[in-house]
């Protein structure tokens, strides 16, 4: 087989095999979004598996990791028998269990579950389709186990004339007062997550603060999928050296990841559009390690600095727990650098200019999809004088073609001739061969950047443009768009000049078609971009290529050797 029927190939393989993998997911078994547990005990019916297991560190950074034994005072109540603590703001849904006082549920009520569903998008679940939890304790004098908290009350709600909304949970260790805040504000996802401790011993006690997210190995609800591409799906670390680190599921089970003492930081769980992270106070010493529980789940954590609490004396020991969508000015008020969970990937140098750009637009327009409309005129214009340069050359070649043919026909059976023929001609018309290339070689890093960058944009998700395209993350319902990119790919090479080679021309033509099968599951955003820049391409290509046909001096050295 020779390389010009390999090149038509190619293309057509790669097709296939997107289509074998995008009927995967649209036909595949997709796991039902949990419902909400009931607000003072587990749902009717589900068996809810206690985490008894104490909140585990390792005995020293880098060593063996060790399990901490079970907290004197430690109890036990039967499987889904437990009262849970419901806590209701404008944007969080929460469940804590009061046994240990970890938050077992979180849903998000001004994130949907779907387009058009009235059901909350739920982050954080613990049932028998996702087990994913955040988990907070106390090691006292070296021992880790879980306290059997009383709340206040089990039901609480942000009211409209409330700005915080603070939950406390009471309890007690070998003497020590425990009060567990959990401090909620308006409008904000993040947590302040407290231990207020008065030891009323007559022995001093040390005390450690303990961050857990606790996840298994059950797939991405949010995952959004396009071209056999997905988003990120594991653990995060933050530290003055790594600003960011990923460690997927594997690198947790296998034990790969090395404990490490970090001044501030943070740890994190990401996946699509959400993410879930603990930040300790910043001025602090912390211990990050990754572990796995007794159910087997995937454990990123932190461990604060040990501190002494003093016979009748108090101390208070916290963090920050962030359970939300991945909202860069949200993410920046909670801790430095996590809002480098936004993944843009390996061209994030110019995702984050285009989003900063977008975001302000959109910020004066009020609508995505026309922010992303004149985002593109935008690049376009920054464009304009490089395309501009590549298109005059096209528009040279078009005039000049029959010239070309002739050159072939005259030296086609000598193509070293032919080939020092073509180059002196190219350079006495000023036409440089590759000049057509150079506008999608300059695009391509955009459009990949714009990829990734509309691909992690939780702002794009569920955001409508008009008509019959409601959600700028997902995919033409009615594949409108990416026939209208096909068709003004279509438009551009009939402006371009034809290759000479009869298979290269096949395999032009063929373009149009493989790229409108390919932006059929791209984003509806990214195919807005694409049909606008093609617009003006062609636009720009028309008035140019119509002032070179109309130039009396291009192909004057042909017109006078005849």
């Amino acid at each position: 087989m020779d390389v010009k029927r390999l090149l038509l190939l190619i293309p057509l393989a790669v097709l296939a095999y997107l289509l074998v993998v995008q009927w995967n997911q649209d036909y595949g078994q997709v796991a039902p979004e949990p419902d909400a547990p009931a607000i003072t005990a587990s749902p009717p019916g589900e068996e809810q598996a206690p985490d008894d297991d104490g909140l585990t560190v390792p005995a020293a950074p880098r060593a063996e990791q060790e399990m901490a034994s079970e907290m004197p005072g430690e109890t036990e109540q039967p499987s889904g028998s437990r009262d849970l603590v419901a806590v209701v703001t404008d944007v969080l849904d929460v469940r804590i269990d009061p046994q240990g006082g970890d938050i077992v549920y979180a849903a998000l009520p001004q994130h949907r579950l779907t387009l058009g569903s009235e059901r909350p998008y739920v982050l954080l679940s613990d049932n028998e389709t996702r087990s994913y939890v955040a988990r907070s304790g106390l090691q006292v004098d070296g021992q880790g186990g879980r306290v059997s908290f009383t709340p206040e009350n089990t039901s609480y709600r942000l009211t409209d004339d409330e700005s915080r909304l603070d939950v406390d949970l009471h309890g007690e260790i070998n003497g020590v007062e425990v009060i567990k805040r959990f401090s909620f504000e308006r409008g904000s996802y993040a947590v302040d997550v407290n231990y207020f401790l008065t030891n009323n011993a007559e022995e001093p006690v040390t005390a450690r603060f303990i961050g857990q997210l606790a996840r298994d190995n059950s797939p991405d609800p949010s995952s959004g999928v396009s071209m056999g591409m997905k988003s990120y799906l594991g653990a995060a670390y933050s530290s003055p050296e790594d600003r960011y680190q990923k460690v997927d599921f594997d690198d947790i089970q296998s034990g790969k990841f090395n404990n490490r003492d970090v001044q501030g930081g943070w740890v994190a769980i990401i996946q699509h559009y959400f993410v879930s992270a603990w930040a300790p106070p910043q001025n602090q010493q912390n211990l990050q390690y990754a572990t796995t529980d007794s159910r087997n789940r995937n454990v990123a954590a932190f461990a604060g600095p040990v501190t002494t609490v003093s016979p009748d004396s108090e101390a208070r020991l916290g963090a920050t727990l962030y359970m939300g969508p991945k909202v860069q000015s949200y993410l920046e008020e909670v801790a430095p650098n996590l809002r480098l969970t936004v993944d843009f990937g390996w061209l994030w140098f110019i995702a984050n200019p285009l989003f900063w750009l977008l975001d302000h637009i959109q910020d004066i327009i009020g609508n995505w999809g026309w922010s992303i409309v004149l985002l593109t005129v935008l690049v376009k214009l920054a464009m304009w004088p490089l395309s501009a340069k590549a298109y005059k050359s096209m528009a040279r070649m078009r005039k000049l073609g029959p010239e070309m043919q002739r050159l072939k026909e005259q030296y086609g059976d000598d193509r070293q001739k032919m080939s020092q023929e073509m180059m002196k001609f190219y350079q006495k018309e000023k036409i440089n061969p590759l000049g057509g290339c150079l506008p999608i070689l300059v695009q391509m890093p955009v459009f990949i950047a714009l990829y990734w960058m509309l691909l992690e944009s939780v702002e794009l998700r569920h955001a409508p443009f008009m008509f019959w395209i409601q959600d700028l993350s997902m995919k033409d319902p009615f594949f409108i768009l990416p026939i209208l990119m096909g068709a003004s790919m279509f438009v551009q090479q009939m402006l371009n000049p034809t290759p000479p080679d009869p298979m290269q021309a096949k395999i032009m033509k063929m373009l149009p078609i493989v790229f409108t099968f390919f932006f059929l599951w791209f984003p509806a955003g990214l195919v807005i971009y694409w049909v606008v820049n093609n617009v003006i391409s062609i636009a720009q290509q028309y008035v140019i290529t119509r002032k070179i046909e109309n130039d009396p001096s291009v192909g004057k050295t042909v017109k006078s050797k005849r």
